[in-house]
C-alpha cells in the first residue's frame, strides 16, 4: 500500500530506532545482565573482555585480584592481537610446510574465539579478506582433516544415528533462547576431500564466522551442527583418534529419518531460524533440498549459492569478452564436474538462457565430463540429473566427439569460451588441457578453477596466464595471488566463492522472515551480486567485487524485496512484511544495515 512520503520516513525511523543494532549504533551499549561472576565470567568467550574490564565492572563482578591491575581499552587489544599475528607471520617466513604455517594462523585465531570473542569477530571484520582463507577455505580443509587431533572444545551440536527419537528434547540443550542461523552437514563431502565424517563439524564452524563477519548475523545466535550417522571412510575407523561414529553410513530411510527429526526438531524450538545445508554428498543434497524447500527456511550451499556465485561469474566472462550479456546462450561451456555444486551450476545457468528468450528444445550450451569422460546420451544409467545437458545427435553436435571422451579431446574440437572445474581433482586442467584452451573460439579465454581447497583446484593462474596467455580470465574457488605478467600488467586471480553470496542470502531470508528460500530469492542475490563489478573492472579481468558488509547489506536487501514480491516474507523482530513493503530499495538497505550486530563491549551486571 502506497503511504505519503513523510509518512514513510516516520515509520522507517521508528523501525530503526526500535532494532537493538541501530540502539547500539547510535546510544550507549545496552546493559548485559549475567548470572556469573569471577572466573566464570573470564571462562565465558562471550562475556570475557580479558584486561578491557574497567575497575568498577572488577568490584562488582568478584574481578579485582583476577586479572592484571591495568586497563587497556578494545582498541589497544585490537592492536596487541595483530601485532601477536604479525609476529608469527613473520617467525615463520620461509617454513618450507605450509599446512604447518596454516594450522599456526588457525589454533592463533582459535585460541582467540575460544577466549574473548567480541574481539575475535572485530579482528575477522577488520580483515576479513585476509582471515577469511584461514577460518574457511582453504584452511578450514585442513582443520576438517586433522579435526580430532585439534579438537580443544566443543562448538555446535553433534546428533548422531545413535540419538534417533531423542533429538526434540536434546535440541533445548542448546543455551540460547534464540538461534537465527543453523549451518548443519553430515560429513560425507566436505570440500574435495570426501567423507570426513564427525571431523567436517570445522565447516559449519567456520561458514557461521563468516556470517557473523560479512552478514552481522549475531554470534550468540548462531549454531554450527554436525548430523553423524557413521562414515565410510575405513581410514577414520580404524584411527584411534576419531571422534565420530564407528560405523558405516546409513542410508536410504533410515538416513532420511536422522534428517527429518533434526528438522523437525529444530522447527519445534526455532521456528523462524535459516538453515543452511552444506558439504551433502550428491544424492542427499539434492534428495534433502527438494524434501524440505517448501515446507523450511532452508537452502543448500553447495547446490544453489555456488551456482549463483558461478552464475555471476559467467555472466561476467560475457562481458569481459567483448559480448553482450543476452549473448550468454550462445557461450559455449565445457564443464568438469558433474556432482551436486556442478548439477547447481548447470541448472541455474539453464534457467539464466530461458530467462533470455531461448526456448528452443535441445538447446544446450555445455559440454559435461565426469571421471568417465564425456557425457552422451549414448551412456548407460545414466543420472537423471544431468541426462538435459548429456550431448546427443544432430546439427548443433560436433562430430566425432564420442561418449567419454577425454578433457584434451573435448577442449580441442569444442574450442570453449570457458573451462569451468567442478571435479574435485587438483591440476586436472594440466598443460595440455591449457595450451587447447590457447585456441579458444573468444579473445579472452575464461578458466574456472571453483575446486575447494586449494590442493584440489584444477589449476592455478600461474599456470593459466603462462599457457593460456596473458588475456585469459581466471577464477577459483580458493583464494590465489594475482599474478604479475610485466610491463604493469596483472592478470586477476578472481576468487568465485560462495562467501561472497550466502550471508546475504541468509541475512535477507532472516530479516524477512521468509517461510522459504524461493528460486527468485537465490536469484535477486545472484543479480544484485553481479551488477557490482563496473565495465573498467570488468575490462581487466575482475568478475566479483570485494567481500565486505556494504555489499551484503546490498545482496541480504535485493533477497529481502524478493520475499516480499513472492509473498513469502513475514516479517521479523516486530517488523511485519507490510512495513517492510513501504520502504524504498535504500531505506532497505539502511534497515538492513542497522540490523547487523557488531562486536562492541557491553557493560555487565551480576544477578549472583
Amino acid at each position: 500500500m502506497w503511504r505519503p512520503a513523510a509518512r514513510r520516513s516516520s515509520l522507517f525511523r521508528r523501525l530503526l530506532s526500535s532494532s537493538s543494532a541501530a540502539a547500539s549504533s547510535y546510544a550507549l551499549p545496552a546493559v548485559y545482565i549475567v548470572n556469573k561472576r569471577g572466573n566464570d565470567i573470564l571462562n565465558d568467550p562471550w562475556y570475557n573482555k580479558d584486561t578491557a574490564f574497567p575497575m568498577t565492572e572488577r568490584d562488582r563482578l568478584g574481578l579485582r585480584g583476577l586479572l592484571p591491575p591495568r586497563v587497556t581499552c578494545f582498541e589497544e587489544q585490537y592492536e596487541r592481537f595483530i601485532n601477536s599475528y604479525r609476529t608469527l607471520e613473520n617467525n615463520m617466513q620461509g617454513e618450507p610446510d605450509s599446512t604447518r604455517v596454516a594450522l599456526a594462523k588457525w589454533k592463533d585465531l582459535n585460541r582467540l574465539h575460544g577466549r574473548n570473542e567480541t574481539l575475535y569477530y572485530r579482528v575477522l571484520i577488520n580483515n576479513i579478506e585476509e582471515f577469511a582463507p584461514i577460518v574457511y577455505t582453504p584452511t578450514v580443509g585442513l582443520v576438517c582433516e586433522n579435526y580430532s587431533g585439534l579438537f580443544r572444545r566443543s562448538r555446535g551440536m553433534y546428533f548422531t544415528a545413535k540419538d534417533k527419537g531423542e533429538m526434540m528434547s536434546m535440541i533445548y540443550n542448546w543455551p540460547a533462547e534464540k538461534v537465527d542461523m543453523i549451518v548443519v552437514t553430515d560429513g560425507s563431502r566436505i570440500l574435495g576431500l570426501g567423507d570426513l565424517g564427525v571431523q567436517g563439524v570445522g565447516i559449519p564452524i567456520g561458514k557461521l564466522d563468516l556470517y557473523v563477519a560479512a552478514a552481522g548475523i549475531n554470534p550468540q545466535k548462531v549454531l554450527p551442527v554436525m548430523l553423524d550417522v557413521g562414515t565410510n571412510n575405513q581410514k577414520l575407523l580404524e584411527d584411534k583418534l576419531y571422534l565420530g561414529l564407528r560405523q558405516p553410513r546409513l542410508e536410504g530411510e533410515e538416513y532420511l529419518a536422522i534428517v527429518d527429526e533434526f528438522m523437525e526438531a529444530v522447527r519445534a524450538r526455532w521456528p523462524k531460524a535459516v538453515v543452511q545445508f552444506e558439504d551433502f554428498q550428491m544424492k542427499w543434497a539434492f534428495e534433502t533440498l527438494e524434501r524440505y524447500r517448501n515446507r523450511f527456511c532452508m537452502f543448500n550451499d553447495d547446490i544453489q549459492g555456488t551456482a549463483g556465485v558461478a552464475l555471476a561469474g559467467l555472466l561476467g566472462a560475457v562481458r569481459a569478452q567483448g559480448r553482450p550479456l543476452h549473448d550468454f546462450p550462445n557461450q559455449k561451456i565445457v564443464v568438469v564436474g558433474a556432482g551436486s555444486a556442478g548439477i547447481g551450476v548447470l541448472n541455474k545457468a539453464k534457467k539464466a538462457t530461458l530467462k533470455m528468450g531461448i526456448t528452443e528444445e535441445g538447446h544446450n550450451q555445455f559440454w559435461v565430463l565426469d571421471k568417465d569422460g564425456l557425457i552422451t546420451k549414448a551412456r548407460e544409467g545414466l543420472d537423471p540429473a544431468v541426462a538435459p545437458f548429456a550431448r546427443g545427435s544432430g546439427p548443433n553436435e560436433i562430430p566425432d566427439l564420442h561418449e567419454g571422451a577425454s578433457l584434451v579431446e573435448v577442449v580441442k574440437k569444442v574450442k570453449p569460451h570457458v573451462l569451468l572445474g567442478l571435479s574435485g581433482v587438483g591440476g586436472i586442467f594440466n598443460e595440455e588441457v591449457l595450451k587447447a584452451m590457447k585456441e579458444s573460439d573468444s579473445p579472452r579465454p575464461a578458466v574456472f578453477a571453483m575446486s575447494n581447497p586449494t590442493t584440489k583446484a584444477e589449476c592455478t593462474p600461474d599456470d593459466v596466464f603462462k599457457h593460456v596467455g596473458e588475456n585469459a580470465i581466471f577464477a577459483s574457488g580458493s583464494p590465489f595471488s594475482n599474478v604479475s605478467l610485466g610491463n604493469g600488467k596483472t592478470g586477476y586471480a578472481n576468487q568465485a566463492n560462495n562467501m561472497y553470496l550466502f550471508p546475504g542470502i541468509g541475512l535477507g531470508a532472516l530479516l524477512s522472515g521468509a517461510r522459504n528460500i524461493s528460486v527468485g530469492m537465490l536469484e535477486a542475490g545472484a543479480e544484485c551480486l553481479a551488477s557490482y563489478i563496473t565495465d573498467d573492472e570488468i575490462k581487466k579481468g575482475i568478475l566479483f567485487p570485494p567481500v565486505s558488509r556494504h555489499i551484503t547489506a546490498q545482496v541480504g536487501a535485493a533477497v529481502l524485496r524478493a520475499a516480499i514480491a513472492e509473498d513469502l516474507a513475514e516479517g521479523c523482530d516486530g517488523v511485519g512484511p507490510k512495513e517492510l513493503a513501504t520502504m524504498s530499495e535504500l531505506e532497505t538497505v539502511d534497515y538492513v544495515t542497522q540490523k547487523m550486530w557488531y562486536p562492541v563491549y557491553h557493560p555487565l551486571v551480576s544477578k549472583k
